[in-house]
């Protein structure tokens, strides 16, 4: 399961009404980044066959690839809208290991 907070799912409304066919975010990983494997997104008009969809608060839609969900299954995501930084924050109860900067982590 991807769970999404109520702040994500506002700044989802956002960045979607600017992708004018966008109608979900797609959610997975791919090895790289500096610590093993990275985050990637992508704004999407539909999801795929095989996609686990997800709904979040307010109607919006995350879809994530079956390969992808066995390190993303109990993921919340969420927005960081402070001082600091701004963007997508992925808690992840399956990263035992993270990056600096966030975006990459590793797994036991």
């Amino acid at each position: 399961m991807i769970a999404v907070t109520q702040i994500a799912a506002t700044q989802m409304h956002k960045l979607l009404a600017k992708h004018d066919a966008a109608q979900g975010l797609r959610v997975g990983i791919k090895a790289g980044g500096c610590s093993g494997f990275e985050y990637v997104f992508e704004w999407e008009a539909a999801p795929k066959p095989d996609d686990l969809v997800f709904d979040g608060p307010d109607g919006v839609k995350v879809w994530v690839d079956p390969r992808s969900h066995r390190l993303l299954d109990g993921t919340t995501l969420d927005y960081d809208a402070s001082l600091v930084s701004r963007g997508f924050v992925f808690q992840n109860p399956n990263a035992k290991q993270t990056c600096g900067c966030g975006s990459s982590f590793t797994v036991a």
